[in-house]
């Protein structure tokens, strides 16, 4: 699963040293976890249940996940970001910083 594109998505992200690499168990993959090494970052990502030589996981840390994971489910919601009309990638972040705000808003908001 991580070949090609997992190499080229590491290379342009930055991470800086002792960054944390949340992701799921399908990205469990030794190359992953040492791609992310040699940057000096940790990826915190579960075993998945065939692995043969045990790794260090935080299932406490894992759980920021979920938060981030449930973002963009709630931004999935406006259509504007699910298809993304915008061609130029700074319209398409402040739609997005228009929705994350819109959001926290509707969190937030008083029932009194």
């Amino acid at each position: 699963m991580f070949r090609e594109r997992g190499n080229k998505f590491l290379e342009a992200t930055p991470m800086p040293q002792g960054a944390m690499l949340l992701a799921d168990k399908g990205y469990d993959a030794n190359a992953l976890r040492n791609a992310v090494t040699e940057r000096k970052a940790w990826a915190n990502i579960p075993p998945k249940a065939n692995r043969k030589d045990p790794i260090c996981f935080s299932p406490f840390l894992y759980k920021a996940r979920n938060l981030v994971e449930r973002f963009f489910n709630k931004a999935k919601q406006f259509r504007r970001i699910a298809t993304r009309y915008d061609k130029l990638a700074e319209n398409y972040l402040a739609a997005l910083k228009l929705v994350a705000i819109r959001i926290w808003l509707r969190g937030n908001e008083s029932t009194a």
